[in-house]
């Protein structure tokens, strides 16, 4: 027993420092929305916050994965948590909103580096028989940070201002890296590719890109997997983009019951994340990223398909619950699958095109909502989500696709 406390040590430490910096995000992010609508009395300005956010992901994830590939992780994740800390704390006080947005982007490329960066640190700390246990406490965490850090920044905003929220992230950020200090410096022996510094960038990021290539081409049925869950979460996303204006103009509820419903789906995030904590062991990686992206997509047609708010609200609980059993698998199968030395420059390259294709997609659902009708759209939308998660679900519970959901790739590597 003790032994078994032991070895749950430093994950225990990085679990703490994870779910410090998710609550702080929370907070940050809705203070960081009312500074610009009280700046600018607009809600414009407030949607041009995600554009700058959404621009800054892609202009990062583009070239980032070749740094993070050869640079220490735990060093890194140290300082871009730093570097965050102290952009945050300055924000508050510009007044113009072209500086916001300049300073908006800048944090978003740290925050869009810090996420990979993590990935692989957690990937080559973790022993891979705790790699589940460890994804699904994780994504306790990030329900717990969903429902609190929303309500720890609106009790600040009843006592105080959004600028109190704001630097309370800073604060959140800097205790993080303080955190990550106490966790080992899992790559202290190891030696990074250096025999790229008389390399030109552009040759450097090309030859990333034809190495992400040829990963892929050879492990095909993996990345096909990654593909497919990213595709999920693309057409969730850009679903989600309609979601008030679906509940309040075709649903016809008020702004109250629409609070409801999305406490409702926090309710189903928390609840789904505490009982995949508890039975995660039991349950094959391979079924809970097939089942739980195939329910979550059930949940969304349940939702999209309503006339009340019961039906919404069943919905929204549904596809909730069932995202915290798709994420925990679908992280256990990327860090088993995916080599720790490439999994920035992979996971980078990926998400850049993830995080293209929700901007083009979400355009193309807002068009689409003005020409026909909003629910005709999500509709589809949700309709198309299940057809993924039942080729999803079927590729991977096939027999001779087993040994994915077995292999040690990682832990030859590290």
């Amino acid at each position: 027993m003790r032994k078994s406390l032991e070895s749950w040590r430093y994950p225990a430490i990085l679990l703490c420092s994870i779910g410090v910096s998710s609550i702080g995000g929370w907070i940050y992010f809705i203070a960081l929305n009312l500074l610009v609508l009280n700046l600018t009395q607009s809600a414009l300005a407030v949607s041009g916050l995600y554009i700058v956010r959404a621009i800054s992901s892609l202009f990062t994830n583009f070239w980032s994965g070749s740094l993070i590939d050869r640079f220490n992780k735990k060093k890194l994740m140290i300082i871009l948590n730093i570097f965050q800390s102290i952009l945050i704390v300055i924000l508050p006080f510009f007044s113009s909103l072209v500086w916001m947005y300049v300073f908006v982007f800048i944090i978003t490329v740290a925050s869009s580096m810090y996420h990979p960066t993590s990935m692989t640190y957690i990937t080559k700390l973790i022993p891979i028989e705790q790699r589940k246990r460890f994804n699904s406490l994780r994504s306790l965490l990030d329900s717990g940070a969903f429902l609190t850090g929303p309500a720890i920044a609106g009790l600040l905003f009843t006592v105080g201002t959004p600028h109190m929220a704001i630097y309370l992230n800073a604060i959140a950020l800097f205790l993080s890296a303080c955190i990550t200090f106490k966790t080992p410096n899992v790559e202290a022996f190891e030696k990074f590719d250096r025999n790229t510094e008389k390399t030109s960038l552009y040759r450097v990021l090309l030859q990333d890109w034809q190495m992400v290539i040829r990963f892929s081409l050879k492990n095909s049925y993996v990345m096909v997997i990654y593909l497919l869950f990213s595709i999920t979460i693309v057409l969730m996303t850009a679903t989600d983009s309609l979601e008030a204006a679906f509940a309040t103009q075709i649903l016809a509820l008020s702004e109250g019951e629409y609070g409801i419903l999305v406490s409702i789906a926090g309710v189903g995030v928390l609840i789904g994340s505490l009982t995949n904590s508890v039975i995660v062991e039991k349950i094959p990686t391979s079924w809970l990223i097939g089942m739980g992206s195939l329910i979550t997509a059930l949940g969304y047609l349940i939702f999209t398909s309503s006339f009340s708010f019961f039906i919404a609200a069943l919905g929204c609980f549904v596809l909730s619950f069932a995202t915290a059993f798709a994420n925990t698998g679908f992280y256990t199968f990327y860090q088993n699958n995916i080599p720790s030395k490439s999994m920035g420059r992979i996971g980078s390259i990926y998400g850049f095109f993830e995080a293209l294709f929700i901007i083009i997609l979400t355009a193309i659902f807002g068009i689409f909502a003005e020409w026909i009708t909003i629910r005709s759209v999500v509709v589809s939308a949700s309709f198309m989500l299940l057809v993924v998660a039942v080729i999803l679900l079927l590729l991977n519970v096939k027999p001779t696709k087993g040994h994915y959901y077995q292999r040690i790739v990682n832990s030859r590597q590290q």
